[in-house]
């Protein structure tokens, strides 16, 4: 870089040449080492994130989650940085005294597959490969009371509530591989039309289209209490009319325009068939 070009005047003192010239390079280092600062700040966005590693999880504080009341009130402990993973216990452990947090109406079994699922990223009984679950010795292979079922349904509700969508994903998916009777799924149906919101399709619509594809058949198989799942929820015996007649309409459509009648009667709304 070319030096400045100083005037000096002649009528004032000679030294008036060196200070404005010391104050020409001063600027024009200002400007350097303002151009560098720039290029640092780009380089240090351009960083990226350090990894976080299963070791930072578990050097989180310990919170205690008091789940249940009464007599079957029950303690857990989980490390913080797992549980943040949840909107919902960020928000309870936003502040930091915070350490217990208590889950009153939640169920134990439903938060003890939740923390499993923050620790291992499944809970069981897990998922194989070939769309099947693994086998679990404590339960019988066909679901006849619909534990089994509701296991799976209370992970779900859970799951909302903590705004986990792929636990919720994940448990709804697990629903679907149960073999089980029709009074299972009519206890399945109860708790479902209960626990859930009335525009949560994702569980509602498949109860209410098995109902609708089996009802002629399995409500002699549920001891009345078909009929009183009805009366109790009538939104559940809307959503399986609207399903039979919806069903009928299709058909009839189908048959006036001369296309071949659809083999709905026996097809499960699910995965796999159930063991009825």
């Amino acid at each position: 870089m070319a030096d400045p070009e100083v005037h000096v005047s002649g009528n004032g003192p000679a030294d008036e040449g060196d200070v404005e010239m010391q104050g020409a390079d001063e600027g024009a280092e200002a400007v350097e080492v303002g151009e560098n600062n720039g290029e640092d700040a780009a380089a240090e966005e351009e960083k990226p994130a350090p990894r976080v590693t299963f070791i930072d999880y578990l050097k989180s504080p310990m919170i205690e989650l008091l789940i249940g009341k009464g007599d079957s009130q029950t303690l857990l402990m989980a490390h913080k940085a797992l549980l943040t993973k949840s909107p919902f216990f960020t928000q309870k452990l936003s502040s930091p005294d915070s350490r217990r947090i208590e889950l009153v109406d939640d169920d134990l079994d439903a938060m003890s597959c939740f923390l499993e699922y923050l620790y291992t990223g499944e809970y069981f009984p897990h998922k194989r490969p070939g769309g099947t679950l693994e086998a679990d010795p404590s339960t019988p292979e066909t679901d006849k009371t619909g534990d089994q079922l509701l296991k799976h349904a209370k992970v779900y509700t859970l799951a909302e509530k903590l705004e986990m969508p792929t636990l919720k994903s994940l448990s709804h998916s697990k629903i679907h591989l149960i073999d089980s009777t029709a009074p299972a799924e009519l206890a399945y149906a109860r708790y479902v039309y209960s626990h859930t919101d009335r525009h949560d399709l994702t569980i509602r619509k498949p109860v209410a289209s098995f109902w609708g594809q089996r009802s002629h058949v399995l409500r002699h198989q549920t001891e009345g209490t078909f009929r009183d799942m009805c009366m109790d929820f009538p939104e559940f015996a809307f959503d399986v009319l609207s399903f039979v007649l919806d069903a009928e309409e299709k058909r009839v459509q189908r048959k006036s325009a001369g296309a071949a009648p659809e083999e709905d009667v026996g097809r499960s709304a699910r995965k796999r068939a159930r063991g009825l």
